[in-house]
Formats: structure tokens, sequence, C-alpha cells
């Protein structure tokens, strides 16, 4: 198979869709791997690193989408890539349609395969595509907070240790799933106070077992949210319902019971955003402040790190890129359910269920 890795364009992405190793791999399978020019560079890959273990590189984004029957990339594509997609391209990445309906529109009028890595999913409703950036993107989050809470920065110049004789900040984490977790963990390693909520008390039992001893778990309601916020320094909002928009789980009214100079980081803004008041920002101009709270809701966190970044995510890519490649995207998707899942839009058909009801489309599952 042909496989191509073009230069991610949209704002401040320096990730890449594979690392030289994974293109190795790759091409030890007889594939032919076709990179464009410096898109690994701004995450520690030259052009040459990949030319080595048998990559060919190409001068520009359209050469690559030319040559290419399956593209590897990091962010779904952006307006000016639509035109460059073909009928029958198979595209692994991540798409996240359910709160883009132009980008949906955009791949359904392609006939391309668009195959979503947030939706790849297995038996024990794990997402083992999402993880990877899911802990990049958790722990940034709350090293985010807490750079936005110095008061040079519209904070309440707070530092999040706090010292000797100084109260700690106090973090809440709204969903206790990876990103959660993630956050969780950073939070309390930098000496935070912090509440972790979830809706299912299976999962608080776990957290509760597993995090340091300043972490604290809250069953998720409205009510005990509302009662949290007037005495909140960081809220993290990291819940997800794979493929379908995030519920938005504070609302404008709610941010009149914070104290000026909160700060809200809305991990889910990729899904349409835990907050009411989120909008989509990116690292060249990261936060906003709305009734005097501090909103961060950078749309694509681990670009900030693409070095570990792309390293994590091929290590978990690297093994489905390759039974694509081997098999063909039919028959991957038939021998695996978990990737079967991945399947979004298929030749100009919604083929996942949450995507189709958010825009009120036809949903037509596909049989392989």
């Amino acid at each position: 198979m042909k496989i191509g890795i073009p230069k991610e364009i949209k704002n401040n992405e320096s990730r890449v869709g594979m690392t030289p190793a994974g293109v190795a791999e790759l091409i030890r399978h007889g594939h032919q791997v076709f990179v464009q020019h410096t898109a690994g560079i701004n995450s520690g890959f030259s052009d040459e690193k990949y030319e080595t273990v048998g990559a060919k590189i190409l001068p520009d984004i359209a050469s690559v989408y030319n040559e290419a029957e399956m593209i590897i990339k990091v962010k779904e594509p952006i307006e000016q890539e639509y035109k460059l997609i073909k009928q029958d391209q198979l595209v692994f990445t991540y798409f996240h349609f359910a709160c883009d309906r132009q980008l949906t529109e955009a791949m359904i009028k392609t006939g391309a395969v668009c195959l979503a890595y947030e939706t790849v999913e297995t038996d024990d409703h794990k997402l083992p595509l999402l993880i990877p950036m899911s802990e990049v993107a958790g722990r940034m989050a709350t090293l985010n907070g807490a750079y936005y809470l110095q008061k040079t920065k519209g904070g309440k110049g707070k530092l999040i240790s706090g010292v000797p004789g100084v109260d700690r900040v106090k973090v809440l984490i709204l969903g206790g799933g990876t990103v959660g977790e993630a956050a969780a963990r950073m939070a309390c390693g930098l000496g935070a106070d912090v509440w972790i909520t979830d809706i299912s008390l299976p999962r608080l039992r776990q957290l509760e077992m597993e995090l340091p001893v300043n972490a604290h778990t809250l069953y998720s309601t409205a009510h005990n949210i509302k009662m949290m916020l007037p005495d909140i320094d960081i809220v993290v909002g990291s819940v997800l319902v794979p493929g379908d928009k995030a519920p938005h789980l504070i609302t404008r009214e709610m941010l009149k019971m914070m104290q000026p100079g909160t700060v809200l980081v809305d991990v889910a803004i990729d899904q349409g955003g835990c907050f009411e008041t989120s909008h989509p920002t990116t690292h060249s101009d990261p936060v906003y402040i709305v009734d005097d709270i501090v909103h961060y809701a950078v749309a694509n966190i681990p670009g900030s790190v693409p070095n570990t970044s792309t390293m994590a995510l091929t290590n978990a890519t690297l093994s489905y890129a390759l039974a694509l490649a081997d098999k063909g995207w039919r028959k991957a998707c038939k021998d695996d359910p978990a990737l079967y899942k991945g399947l979004n839009v298929v030749n100009g058909k919604v083929t996942y269920h949450a995507v189709a009801d958010v825009f009120d489309l036809p949903y037509e599952p596909i049989t392989l």
C-alpha cells in the first residue's frame, strides 16, 4: 500500500502522524511511505531520518495526497485539505466529527473512508488511540491551569502547591477517565488539593484507591459541582462521550459562583467542550476571559509537546496502521471489531451513529 504522511497545517500543530521508527515498520512490511518535506521537523524528526529508513520525501502536501492510498495524520483535515482528499482514499486520524458539521459534510462529499482514532473502541470500552493523547492532555491541563492562575496571566495569583503556612490551590476535575486521572495525578504531584468527579461509582472507588491522599472523589451531580465552585481555583473539564458532543457541566450562570481569576481548562473542546462559555482557542492565543473567569480551550493541547506526543501516538496507532495496510481497510475492520468502530464516514455515508444523530443525518451502518 502507498501511505502518505502530510505535514500538519492546523494552527500551531507540531506533531506528525508517524515517527521514523513507525515508518520503518511499515516499509518492513512491504509498503511504500511518502512523507512531506519537513513534516516531522517540529517533532524532532528530520527528513534525513525518514529517508534513512526508506521513506520517500515529497515536496508539498498535494503530492502526498496524490500519491497515497492511505493518509496517516494527527489532526482532522482543515479546509485547505478538503479538495486534496480522493474517492476511496483511507484517512486515518483524529476527526472529532460531532462538533464540526463543515468537516463532516466535506468528508461525505469526498467519498473517502474516514477512520477516526477517537472512536476505535475495544470490547471493554477502552479507547486505545485516544488514551496516549489523553494522558498528555491531562498532564498539560494541570500545568496550563497552574500557569494561568498567575496574576500576570489573569488568574488569582496563587501558587498551586502553596508554601508552609499558606493554603494550597484547590483543583476540581470533571470526569474520571484517562484525562481526568492524568490531570489529578499531576495536580496531586504538584501539591494541590484535588477533587475528581464521575458518575461511575466503580470508577470513583478505583480512583480513591489509586490516587494520592490529597485527591478526593465526588459523585458528579449539578448540585455537587455547584457546591464546590465558590472555593475552587482551577476546573479541568475532561468528560468524554465517545464520538458524541460533550455535555455542558458548567453553564454561564454558574460562572458567577466562582471567584474572579478562577481558571477553566476545557480538555473536551474537541468534542464541543464541557463549559457553556467555551470556544476553541489556539496555542498562539490560548485564553480569553468571560465574567472574570479565565478560559483555556486549546483544541490540540498535546501539540505543544510534539516530540513526546508523536512518539506516544505512534506507539498506539502503529499496530492498527499495519493491519490496515497489510489487509486493506475492509478486512482489517472485519477482523477487528475495535477498528470497525473507528469507521465514521465511508464513501459518502455516515457510519457512526452518534455523528449521524448530532447532525440529523442518515445513519448507514456498513456491512463488511
